[in-house]
């Protein structure tokens, strides 16, 4: 490797430059007798190892998609972190309660805005669109500022736990002002007991007591009824209080319903995803 020397290296921003080269070594700086500085990809008995934090890199949105989908200069698609917005209309499906006002909100935040993204655990998802949280370059935080307004719901998918904390607080604060979703009928809670078979679509939210606690191999069911049962998956328990806690009690699970066999389930994947009633 050649490494980027001489007298008018003088500046970490002239030794940015070199960073390419540098991908996979350390860096290291001395200093001459004239006061000259250089720096080397290589180690001396009067060179010090420098620490070099990389930067951000920013970029233009090309395309918005809707409140929680994007697209970049580059063409990659990303896919927001930790949140989850109502549908807007595609192809034969109408939109869903509040999904165009999500849209047309990062489109009014983001239409003059760079950003720069923080992923996750896992770096995309299944359709090949990259996960991350966006932070344009006035520092704020899109997925969140969404929750805050009330636009998006916090669907936290571990591994992917980052700002977790934050969305839940976030969304707290949003619900209990009523703002956005967390007003409108649509997304109001529905009674386990007056759950049809025709269930419900998208994003639901279901209250009642859990009656019994099933176990399986792969999944705990919290089962409100002979109809419909949240389950957790084992690998994620450690996420929650102990299951046994719900019994008996009255708890809302938020999530999206699957039908098997005429019974209605729930995959919780986070606590944020059931709020005991107190």
């Amino acid at each position: 490797m050649r490494p980027c020397t001489g007298r008018f290296i003088r500046t970490l921003f002239a030794l940015s430059l070199c960073l390419p080269l540098w991908a996979n070594a350390d860096i290291y700086q001395w200093q001459d007798a004239d006061g000259s500085k250089h720096f080397s990809d290589r180690s001396s008995p009067i060179a010090e190892r420098v620490e070099i934090k990389p930067g951000y890199g920013f970029y233009q949105v090309k395309k918005i998609y809707d409140g929680d989908t994007v697209v970049l200069q580059d063409d990659r698609k990303i896919r927001l972190l930790g949140i989850n917005t109502p549908e807007v209309r595609h192809r034969d499906k109408t939109a869903d309660a509040g999904g165009d006002e999500a849209k047309q909100w990062l489109v009014n935040k983001l239409q003059n805005a760079k950003v720069r993204l923080e992923t996750g655990d896992e770096k995309t998802d299944k359709y090949g669109r990259t996960l991350a949280h966006l932070f344009t370059d006035n520092k704020e935080h899109i997925n969140l500022q969404l929750v805050e307004a009330g636009l998006a719901q916090v669907s936290i998918y571990p591994p992917n736990l980052l700002y977790a904390n934050e969305l839940v607080a976030a969304e707290n604060r949003a619900e209990q002002a009523r703002l956005g979703l967390w007003r409108r009928p649509e997304y109001a809670v529905i009674p386990v007991n007056e759950l049809t078979p025709a269930g419900h679509p998208g994003w639901t939210r279901l209250a009642g007591k859990v009656v019994n606690i099933r176990t399986t191999g792969k999944s705990i069911y919290l089962e409100f009824s002979d109809q419909f049962a949240a389950r957790i998956e084992r690998k994620w328990l450690a996420l929650f209080p102990a299951v046994s806690s719900y019994l008996a009690k009255t708890v809302e699970v938020r999530g999206w319903l699957n039908k098997s066999k005429g019974r209605f389930s729930m995959l919780i994947r986070h606590p944020s995803a059931i709020k005991l009633n107190r």
